[in-house]
């Protein structure tokens, strides 16, 4: 998206990230015709935090979101799975045939942030190690032998993948998304990370040692051996 675009919007009680991907269920007799339009067209539309039954104000900042699979029902209900794509925000509401919102929107990119090179660099590698160590723990509370996730190399992506993947509250997640500093963004991706850090690593030795009986400590996976 280079200019401003007409979108069809999607309003739903959550936060699409880019490059994140969300699986959906739909129902409704105008977002199976919203799915339908997709289908036949460019297979995107925009998802926007909603605010009850209020349409989505001026200024709202959402996520493009681009359809990856479709599996239709017997009884036209779908359940789909979307990638989020570039931000947006809505310009205005535009008149429309379709039962659903129709509104035209523009891009919604970071800010130009020249001097903050080494900034970024020194953030990205604290939220990097801040995140696998934060996942480790997680996985080994809930018994979870499945790998962590692989993670963008840019930084500016690198706090929305892993804001996809931890809880938030929706205020925090719609904060991140609207966020046009890479630099702020990250910062507070880490600094999250880092609250979180030792409670999570506390529950992760408990739950491990009372899995162990007492056998052995705990220790990360990348600790180094006891002597």
């Amino acid at each position: 998206m280079t200019s401003s675009a007409r979108l069809p919007l999607f309003p739903l009680p959550l936060v699409l990230f880019p490059g994140a991907t969300l699986p959906l269920h739909v129902f409704e007799p105008r977002y199976r015709a919203l799915l339908a339009d997709c289908e036949r067209g460019d297979g995107r539309f925009g998802i926007v935090l909603s605010a009850g039954s209020e349409p989505p104000r001026a200024g709202a900042v959402g996520c493009v979101a681009e359809l990856r699979d479709v599996v239709t029902l017997p009884d036209g209900r779908s359940n789909i799975l979307v990638e989020g794509a570039e931000r947006f925000a809505v310009a205005r509401l535009v008149e429309s045939e379709t039962a659903y919102l129709v509104a035209e929107v523009r891009p919604w990119t970071d800010e130009p942030e020249p001097d903050a090179h080494d900034t970024l660099r020194t953030l990205d590698a604290g939220t990097r190690e801040a995140f696998q160590r934060v996942a480790r723990a997680a996985r080994a509370i809930a018994d979870d032998g499945d790998p962590i996730p692989d993670l963008p190399s840019d930084p500016a992506a690198l706090s929305f993948a892993i804001a996809a993947a931890v809880e938030l509250e929706l205020g925090t997640r719609q904060r991140l998304l609207s966020s046009r500093s890479a630099v702020a963004r990250l910062r507070e991706v880490h600094e999250m990370l880092t609250r979180a850090l030792p409670g999570v690593e506390m529950r992760a030795q408990v739950h491990v040692g009372a899995r162990r009986n007492g056998h052995g400590p705990y220790a990360p996976p990348d600790a180094p051996p006891s002597a």
